[in-house]
């Protein structure tokens, strides 16, 4: 028996989990680490529907946000005591560069719900992952959201920075016109 090795015998579990890197750790050679996730140019941003408000939290990109804390996530809107829960847009906004300027590119909101009290929510799981990869892509989906939280993500994006705003495509713009 190995003594320097205190594993009392049990193998050893191997994570089956992905890679998410900041920067380019690769620069484009296509080895290994190639197919990796890079999440240097997206943002969380919340939108609180009752509260009509707009707020980043990159605890988000890990479901650390501190809406999401100390709260269970079930897939089921209707299981979640409705007396003291709270609706919420994450919109998933990703940074791109055309003609060497900045603006939005891909933008792409999901629905949830926190009870805080009740320490449960609902979040359909598969679609944030899914509206990330969208957003990442360069897709705008906002059409499906209420009006009201349109009209704060669109106050929000051109006063966070007017020259993305107007950098980005005819969709978004038409989108949220509201």
């Amino acid at each position: 028996m190995d003594l320097l090795n205190n594993d009392n015998g049990k193998k050893q579990k191997r994570s089956a989990g992905f890679t998410i890197l900041s920067n380019d750790a690769n620069d484009g050679h296509g080895g290994y680490g190639a197919g990796t996730l890079n999440l240097d140019q997206v943002t969380p941003l919340f939108i609180d529907v009752e509260a009509e408000e707009a707020f980043i939290d990159m605890g988000a990109m890990h479901a650390r946000s501190e809406v999401e804390k100390r709260v269970k996530f079930i897939p089921d809107a209707d299981a979640v005591p409705k007396e003291g829960e709270k609706a919420y847009w994450l919109v998933w906004i990703t940074i791109g560069v055309k003609d060497k300027q900045p603006y939005y590119a891909g933008v792409a909101g999901c629905y949830m719900t926190v009870n805080k009290k009740a320490k449960r929510g609902y979040k359909n799981l598969p679609e944030h992952v899914n509206y990330m990869d969208k957003s990442i892509k360069g897709h705008i989906l906002v059409d499906h959201m209420d009006v009201r939280s349109r009209a704060v993500l669109k106050d929000f994006l051109k006063a966070h920075n007017e020259a993305m705003w107007h950098h980005a495509d005819a969709k978004l713009h038409q989108d949220l016109d509201v």
